[in-house]
């Protein structure tokens, strides 16, 4: 069983991501987290996200093995995972990656931006989880504090307008959902109350 789950930032994706794959006993993959990791390896080496020739290198090159969890999780590295995604090449050398993964025969669950229309559009499910800019904005804002960074409310909320707006517009693979999707708004609801709708609907389906 292939489990799809897309989404904006802070949407609550990831979160039911994990409860998804840890009920159903399926590996996870965070597939922002590789597009992260190669923004990442641009900004180790002072080198702008824009840079499409160094972008295309380091999304072939990457290591994920190196890579410290709490590093990929700053908004600086959020900004520049957008933008190196918005890039064919790079989308295109981290496609394999993704798919092999989702090809493990004791099933798996991904979230990301494309899961559900590119990378596995044959989902046996396809979540699209989204919420209000400024709920999303506040979530997000407690994770950047906690981790020391002072982006400021108003700062963050323009980043996930302007992210949401160049990851819904981009030539390759926009975040939309499928015909098939199935819509799940968190935006006033509890992260439980989420699992439970989601878990509910594939056990009733599955």
């Amino acid at each position: 069983m292939i489990i799809a789950i897309d989404g904006p930032l802070a949407s609550g994706k990831g979160t039911l991501a994990r409860a998804l794959a840890a009920h159903f006993g399926f590996p996870h993959l965070d597939t922002g987290s590789i597009y992260r990791a190669t923004a990442l390896a641009l900004i180790k080496k002072g080198i702008d996200p824009n840079n499409k020739e160094e972008a295309i290198k380091a999304a072939q090159n990457l290591d994920m093995f190196n890579i410290i969890d709490s590093e990929l999780r700053t908004a600086q590295v959020g900004a520049g995972a957008s933008v190196v995604a918005a890039i064919p090449e790079v989308r295109k050398a981290l496609f394999d990656f993704q798919r092999n993964f989702a090809a493990n025969p004791k099933g798996a669950v991904l979230d990301g931006r494309d899961i559900g229309t590119v990378i596995c559009p044959d989902a046996d499910f396809k979540f699209f989880v989204t919420a209000r800019p400024e709920v999303r904005a506040m979530r997000r804002l407690k994770e950047l504090h906690s981790a020391g960074d002072n982006i400021t409310l108003e700062e963050l909320t323009a980043q996930i307008i302007e992210r949401d707006y160049r990851d819904a517009n981009r030539a390759d693979a926009p975040l939309k959902p499928t015909e098939t999707s199935i819509m799940l708004d968190t935006s006033d609801l509890g992260i439980d109350e989420v699992i439970k709708k989601a878990t509910g609907i594939i056990e009733s389906n599955g």
